[in-house]
């Protein structure tokens, strides 16, 4: 069986490869399940599949300095941005199949932490739209 650790994920956001502020980065993606229940089922609850929709969510160590992660960010509040993420930063394949699509980055938390806390962002941005996955 094989097995992976992860020690080199790709992420990028509205084209920036964020690698170097990226702690983790999770994409999730679901189905709604629609009730279509009659009589006919005996008793038994039928579904199908409904909207689909998705989330980035992402952990960022924080950077306030010109051109880094604050200033990359702070910008794209509001905006529906594309993103690009894979298990590892080598080429895409099918062993390391990339997705990609859009995200709403809908909030961003400059400041978060306790004293003796490292400055960490902890965000979840919903997809826009179709997420793809792409094997070459």
């Amino acid at each position: 069986m094989p097995k992976m650790v992860l020690l080199a994920q790709h992420l990028t956001l509205n084209g920036t490869d964020l690698k170097d502020f990226t702690k983790k980065a999770e994409l999730s993606v679901e189905v709604e399940d629609k009730d279509v229940t009659t009589y006919a089922s005996l008793g038994w609850k039928v579904v199908l599949g409904g909207l689909k929709s998705g989330e980035l969510s992402c952990e960022f160590l924080q950077d306030f300095a010109a051109s880094q992660l604050d200033a990359i960010m702070w910008p794209l509040l509001g905006q529906v941005v594309p993103f690009t993420v894979r298990a590892d930063q080598a080429a895409v394949g099918t062993s390391n199949p990339q997705y990609s699509g859009n995200v709403l980055i809908k909030g961003w938390n400059p400041i978060e932490g306790s004293v003796g806390d490292e400055a960490t962002v902890g965000l979840t941005f919903p997809t826009s739209g179709a997420v793809a996955r792409a094997t070459t």
